[in-house]
Protein backbone atom coordinates (compact mmCIF):
# COMPACT_ATOMS: atom_id res chain seq x y z
CA UNK A 1 0.00 0.00 0.00
CA UNK A 2 1.35 3.43 -0.92
CA UNK A 3 0.35 6.94 0.03
CA UNK A 4 1.58 8.33 -3.28
CA UNK A 5 -1.00 9.88 -5.59
CA UNK A 6 -1.19 7.93 -8.87
CA UNK A 7 -0.54 10.23 -11.83
CA UNK A 8 -1.33 9.45 -15.47
CA UNK A 9 -0.02 11.90 -18.07
CA UNK A 10 -1.45 12.15 -21.59
CA UNK A 11 1.10 14.05 -23.64
CA UNK A 12 2.76 14.79 -27.00
CA UNK A 13 6.44 15.52 -26.16
CA UNK A 14 7.42 18.41 -27.13
CA UNK A 15 9.95 20.54 -25.26
CA UNK A 16 7.54 22.00 -22.71
CA UNK A 17 5.94 18.58 -22.23
CA UNK A 18 9.42 17.30 -21.39
CA UNK A 19 9.82 19.90 -18.66
CA UNK A 20 6.42 18.96 -17.22
CA UNK A 21 7.38 15.28 -17.22
CA UNK A 22 10.63 16.02 -15.39
CA UNK A 23 8.61 17.95 -12.82
CA UNK A 24 6.31 14.97 -12.35
CA UNK A 25 9.18 12.47 -12.10
CA UNK A 26 10.82 14.62 -9.39
CA UNK A 27 7.74 15.11 -7.23
CA UNK A 28 7.83 13.02 -4.02
CA UNK A 29 4.07 13.05 -3.49
CA UNK A 30 3.11 11.44 -6.80
CA UNK A 31 3.80 8.22 -8.67
CA UNK A 32 3.66 8.41 -12.45
CA UNK A 33 1.80 5.23 -13.44
CA UNK A 34 1.86 5.78 -17.19
CA UNK A 35 2.47 8.07 -20.13
CA UNK A 36 -0.14 7.91 -22.90
CA UNK A 37 1.12 9.50 -26.08
CA UNK A 38 -0.63 11.25 -28.97
CA UNK A 39 0.48 13.11 -32.06
CA UNK A 40 0.45 16.87 -31.67
CA UNK A 41 3.61 18.93 -31.44
CA UNK A 42 5.07 16.48 -33.97
CA UNK A 43 4.06 13.09 -35.37
CA UNK A 44 3.40 10.05 -33.21
CA UNK A 45 6.64 8.24 -33.98
CA UNK A 46 8.58 11.21 -32.63
CA UNK A 47 6.36 11.89 -29.61
CA UNK A 48 6.56 8.24 -28.54
CA UNK A 49 10.32 8.16 -29.07
CA UNK A 50 10.73 11.38 -27.12
CA UNK A 51 8.74 10.03 -24.18
CA UNK A 52 10.85 6.86 -24.07
CA UNK A 53 14.09 8.85 -24.28
CA UNK A 54 13.09 11.21 -21.50
CA UNK A 55 12.26 8.28 -19.22
CA UNK A 56 15.69 6.84 -19.98
CA UNK A 57 17.49 10.11 -19.25
CA UNK A 58 15.52 10.59 -16.03
CA UNK A 59 16.17 7.02 -14.95
CA UNK A 60 12.50 6.15 -14.42
CA UNK A 61 10.72 2.96 -15.41
CA UNK A 62 7.35 4.40 -16.43
CA UNK A 63 5.23 2.53 -19.00
CA UNK A 64 4.71 4.37 -22.29
CA UNK A 65 1.64 3.71 -24.44
CA UNK A 66 1.33 4.89 -28.05
CA UNK A 67 -2.04 6.31 -28.99
CA UNK A 68 -3.68 8.30 -31.76
CA UNK A 69 -1.58 9.34 -34.75
CA UNK A 70 -4.06 11.96 -36.02
CA UNK A 71 -7.05 14.02 -34.87
CA UNK A 72 -10.46 12.36 -34.77
CA UNK A 73 -11.80 14.00 -37.94
CA UNK A 74 -9.69 16.63 -39.66
CA UNK A 75 -5.96 16.93 -40.40
CA UNK A 76 -4.05 19.51 -38.37
CA UNK A 77 -0.65 21.16 -38.62
CA UNK A 78 1.98 20.39 -36.00
CA UNK A 79 4.31 22.70 -34.04
CA UNK A 80 7.65 21.50 -35.40
CA UNK A 81 8.56 25.09 -36.23
CA UNK A 82 8.78 25.70 -32.47
CA UNK A 83 9.95 22.34 -31.08
CA UNK A 84 12.10 21.08 -33.96
CA UNK A 85 11.18 18.50 -36.58
CA UNK A 86 11.59 15.72 -34.02
CA UNK A 87 9.96 17.71 -31.21
CA UNK A 88 13.18 17.69 -29.18
CA UNK A 89 15.17 20.43 -30.85
CA UNK A 90 16.65 18.26 -33.63
CA UNK A 91 19.60 17.32 -31.42
CA UNK A 92 19.99 13.90 -33.01
CA UNK A 93 19.85 12.06 -29.70
CA UNK A 94 20.43 8.30 -29.58
CA UNK A 95 17.01 6.59 -29.38
CA UNK A 96 16.05 4.90 -26.14
CA UNK A 97 16.65 1.19 -25.77
CA UNK A 98 13.08 0.64 -24.56
CA UNK A 99 10.00 0.30 -26.74
CA UNK A 100 6.41 1.28 -25.92
CA UNK A 101 3.93 -1.19 -24.49
CA UNK A 102 1.61 -2.89 -26.96
CA UNK A 103 -1.59 -1.61 -25.34
CA UNK A 104 -3.21 1.38 -27.08
CA UNK A 105 -3.15 4.59 -25.06
CA UNK A 106 -6.95 4.88 -24.89
CA UNK A 107 -7.22 1.36 -23.48
CA UNK A 108 -4.42 2.07 -21.01
CA UNK A 109 -6.31 5.14 -19.78
CA UNK A 110 -9.37 3.02 -19.12
CA UNK A 111 -7.43 0.20 -17.45
CA UNK A 112 -5.51 2.55 -15.16
CA UNK A 113 -8.72 4.40 -14.29
CA UNK A 114 -10.06 1.11 -12.93
CA UNK A 115 -6.81 0.17 -11.20
CA UNK A 116 -6.73 3.53 -9.38
CA UNK A 117 -10.45 4.32 -9.30
CA UNK A 118 -11.25 7.42 -7.28
CA UNK A 119 -7.57 8.30 -6.81
CA UNK A 120 -6.14 8.89 -10.27
CA UNK A 121 -4.83 12.34 -11.17
CA UNK A 122 -5.04 12.68 -14.96
CA UNK A 123 -3.02 15.46 -16.59
CA UNK A 124 -3.56 16.17 -20.30
CA UNK A 125 -0.73 18.18 -21.85
CA UNK A 126 -1.45 17.73 -25.56
CA UNK A 127 -4.36 17.33 -27.95
CA UNK A 128 -7.18 15.41 -26.30
CA UNK A 129 -7.58 12.71 -28.94
CA UNK A 130 -6.59 9.75 -26.75
CA UNK A 131 -8.86 10.87 -23.93
CA UNK A 132 -11.80 11.45 -26.28
CA UNK A 133 -11.39 7.97 -27.74
CA UNK A 134 -11.32 6.50 -24.23
CA UNK A 135 -14.55 8.34 -23.43
CA UNK A 136 -16.24 6.97 -26.54
CA UNK A 137 -15.24 3.47 -25.47
CA UNK A 138 -16.39 4.04 -21.88
CA UNK A 139 -18.43 7.17 -21.04
CA UNK A 140 -18.23 6.34 -17.30
CA UNK A 141 -14.51 7.22 -17.24
CA UNK A 142 -14.91 10.63 -15.49
CA UNK A 143 -16.51 8.97 -12.46
CA UNK A 144 -13.24 7.15 -11.72
CA UNK A 145 -10.93 10.15 -12.13
CA UNK A 146 -10.16 12.09 -8.95
CA UNK A 147 -9.04 15.16 -10.88
CA UNK A 148 -8.44 16.12 -14.50
CA UNK A 149 -6.04 18.96 -15.34
CA UNK A 150 -5.99 20.11 -18.97
CA UNK A 151 -3.44 22.40 -20.59
CA UNK A 152 -5.36 24.08 -23.37
CA UNK A 153 -7.43 26.97 -24.58
CA UNK A 154 -7.27 30.74 -24.61
CA UNK A 155 -9.83 32.20 -22.24
CA UNK A 156 -10.30 35.51 -24.04
CA UNK A 157 -9.50 34.18 -27.54
CA UNK A 158 -5.89 35.39 -27.72
CA UNK A 159 -4.66 32.28 -29.49
CA UNK A 160 -1.16 31.01 -30.26
CA UNK A 161 -1.85 28.90 -33.37
CA UNK A 162 -4.70 30.98 -34.86
CA UNK A 163 -5.99 34.40 -33.95
CA UNK A 164 -8.53 32.86 -31.57
CA UNK A 165 -7.36 29.34 -30.71
CA UNK A 166 -4.64 27.65 -28.66
CA UNK A 167 -2.67 24.78 -30.23
CA UNK A 168 -3.83 21.77 -28.20
CA UNK A 169 -7.52 22.53 -28.64
CA UNK A 170 -7.18 23.66 -32.26
CA UNK A 171 -5.30 20.47 -33.21
CA UNK A 172 -8.39 18.37 -32.42
CA UNK A 173 -11.42 20.50 -31.50
CA UNK A 174 -13.84 17.57 -31.73
CA UNK A 175 -11.81 15.65 -29.15
CA UNK A 176 -11.67 18.68 -26.87
CA UNK A 177 -15.45 19.10 -27.17
CA UNK A 178 -16.00 15.47 -26.16
CA UNK A 179 -13.69 15.77 -23.15
CA UNK A 180 -15.00 19.15 -21.97
CA UNK A 181 -18.61 17.99 -22.15
CA UNK A 182 -18.01 14.64 -20.46
CA UNK A 183 -15.90 15.88 -17.56
CA UNK A 184 -17.87 19.10 -17.27
CA UNK A 185 -20.98 17.06 -16.53
CA UNK A 186 -19.20 15.05 -13.80
CA UNK A 187 -17.88 17.71 -11.45
CA UNK A 188 -15.70 19.68 -13.84
CA UNK A 189 -11.99 19.87 -14.57
CA UNK A 190 -9.08 22.28 -14.15
CA UNK A 191 -8.06 24.28 -17.22
CA UNK A 192 -4.66 25.97 -17.56
CA UNK A 193 -4.79 28.09 -20.70
CA UNK A 194 -2.31 29.88 -22.94
CA UNK A 195 -3.10 33.28 -21.47
CA UNK A 196 -2.27 32.05 -17.97
CA UNK A 197 0.97 30.72 -19.43
CA UNK A 198 1.90 34.17 -20.73
CA UNK A 199 1.27 35.62 -17.27
CA UNK A 200 3.67 33.14 -15.65
CA UNK A 201 6.82 33.31 -17.76
CA UNK A 202 10.20 32.01 -16.64
CA UNK A 203 13.13 34.49 -16.81
CA UNK A 204 15.52 33.42 -19.57
CA UNK A 205 18.63 34.23 -17.56
CA UNK A 206 17.50 32.17 -14.60
CA UNK A 207 16.56 29.21 -16.80
CA UNK A 208 20.04 29.26 -18.35
CA UNK A 209 21.59 29.21 -14.87
CA UNK A 210 19.38 26.30 -13.80
CA UNK A 211 20.41 24.36 -16.90
CA UNK A 212 24.10 24.89 -16.11
CA UNK A 213 23.71 23.25 -12.71
CA UNK A 214 25.04 19.89 -13.89
CA UNK A 215 23.45 16.48 -14.08
CA UNK A 216 22.03 14.36 -16.87
CA UNK A 217 18.53 15.86 -16.80
CA UNK A 218 19.72 19.46 -17.02
CA UNK A 219 22.26 18.67 -19.74
CA UNK A 220 19.71 16.81 -21.86
CA UNK A 221 17.05 19.47 -21.37
CA UNK A 222 19.49 22.26 -22.20
CA UNK A 223 20.12 20.62 -25.56
CA UNK A 224 16.54 19.85 -26.55
CA UNK A 225 15.17 23.22 -25.38
CA UNK A 226 17.82 25.52 -26.83
CA UNK A 227 16.09 26.02 -30.20
CA UNK A 228 12.73 26.72 -28.54
CA UNK A 229 14.22 29.10 -25.98
CA UNK A 230 16.03 31.06 -28.69
CA UNK A 231 12.86 31.17 -30.79
CA UNK A 232 10.96 32.51 -27.79
CA UNK A 233 13.60 35.10 -26.89
CA UNK A 234 13.37 36.57 -30.38
CA UNK A 235 9.59 36.93 -30.17
CA UNK A 236 8.48 37.20 -26.55
CA UNK A 237 11.16 39.14 -24.73
CA UNK A 238 13.01 38.26 -21.56
CA UNK A 239 10.68 35.49 -20.39
CA UNK A 240 10.29 31.96 -21.69
CA UNK A 241 6.93 30.26 -21.38
CA UNK A 242 6.19 26.65 -20.51
CA UNK A 243 2.47 25.99 -20.79
CA UNK A 244 2.83 22.34 -19.81
CA UNK A 245 5.15 23.19 -16.94
CA UNK A 246 2.57 25.54 -15.48
CA UNK A 247 -0.19 22.96 -15.89
CA UNK A 248 1.95 20.36 -14.16
CA UNK A 249 2.70 22.74 -11.28
CA UNK A 250 -1.05 23.23 -10.80
CA UNK A 251 -1.59 19.48 -10.91
CA UNK A 252 1.20 18.58 -8.48
CA UNK A 253 0.72 21.49 -6.09
CA UNK A 254 -2.84 22.87 -6.28
CA UNK A 255 -2.13 24.83 -3.10
CA UNK A 256 -0.12 27.20 -5.32
CA UNK A 257 -3.27 28.37 -7.12
CA UNK A 258 -3.86 31.93 -5.90
CA UNK A 259 -6.80 32.85 -8.09
CA UNK A 260 -9.24 30.86 -10.22
CA UNK A 261 -12.76 31.17 -11.59
CA UNK A 262 -15.30 28.45 -12.37
CA UNK A 263 -17.30 28.98 -15.57
CA UNK A 264 -19.03 27.08 -18.39
CA UNK A 265 -16.54 26.53 -21.24
CA UNK A 266 -17.35 25.34 -24.76
CA UNK A 267 -15.23 24.52 -27.81
CA UNK A 268 -16.04 26.18 -31.13
CA UNK A 269 -16.21 23.53 -33.86
CA UNK A 270 -17.37 25.40 -36.93
CA UNK A 271 -16.30 29.02 -36.99
CA UNK A 272 -14.50 30.28 -40.09
CA UNK A 273 -12.05 32.27 -37.97
CA UNK A 274 -12.63 30.69 -34.58
CA UNK A 275 -12.57 26.90 -35.00
CA UNK A 276 -10.86 25.44 -31.92
CA UNK A 277 -11.47 28.50 -29.76
CA UNK A 278 -12.51 28.01 -26.15
CA UNK A 279 -15.62 30.06 -25.42
CA UNK A 280 -16.05 31.03 -21.76
CA UNK A 281 -19.50 32.12 -20.65
CA UNK A 282 -18.14 34.67 -18.19
CA UNK A 283 -21.58 36.06 -17.28
CA UNK A 284 -23.26 32.63 -17.31
CA UNK A 285 -25.76 33.96 -19.83
CA UNK A 286 -26.61 30.55 -21.32
CA UNK A 287 -27.74 29.12 -17.98
CA UNK A 288 -25.32 26.19 -18.14
CA UNK A 289 -23.58 24.93 -14.99
CA UNK A 290 -19.91 25.70 -14.53
CA UNK A 291 -17.76 23.05 -16.22
CA UNK A 292 -14.18 24.19 -15.72
CA UNK A 293 -12.02 25.79 -13.05
CA UNK A 294 -9.92 28.38 -14.87
CA UNK A 295 -6.46 29.24 -13.57
CA UNK A 296 -5.89 32.98 -13.35
CA UNK A 297 -2.91 33.30 -10.99
CA UNK A 298 -0.37 30.83 -9.60
CA UNK A 299 2.38 31.32 -7.00
CA UNK A 300 5.20 32.43 -9.32
CA UNK A 301 8.15 31.82 -6.94
CA UNK A 302 6.79 28.35 -6.14
CA UNK A 303 6.44 27.59 -9.87
CA UNK A 304 10.01 28.69 -10.58
CA UNK A 305 11.37 26.68 -7.66
CA UNK A 306 9.58 23.56 -8.86
CA UNK A 307 11.07 23.94 -12.35
CA UNK A 308 14.54 24.50 -10.90
CA UNK A 309 14.25 21.44 -8.66
CA UNK A 310 13.07 19.23 -11.53
CA UNK A 311 16.05 20.14 -13.69
CA UNK A 312 18.46 19.49 -10.83
CA UNK A 313 16.94 16.17 -9.75
CA UNK A 314 19.20 13.14 -9.93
Amino acid sequence: MTDLIPLLIDTDPGVDDALALLMAFADPRHEVVGLTIAAGNVGLAHTVGNALKLCEVAGVDVPVFAGCAAPLLHPARDAAYVHGQDGFGDTGYTPAARVPHDEHAALAILRLSHAHAGQLLLVALGPLTNLALALKLDPTLPRRIARLVVMGGALTAHGNITAAAEFNIAFDPEAAHIVFEAFGAEGGFDLVDWEATLAHGLPHGEVVRWLQGGGARAAFYEGISRQTREWSADRRGDRWHSADGLAMACALAPEGVLEEEARPVSVELGGTHTRGATVVDWLRQEGRPDTARLLLRYDQPAFEQRVKAALAAE
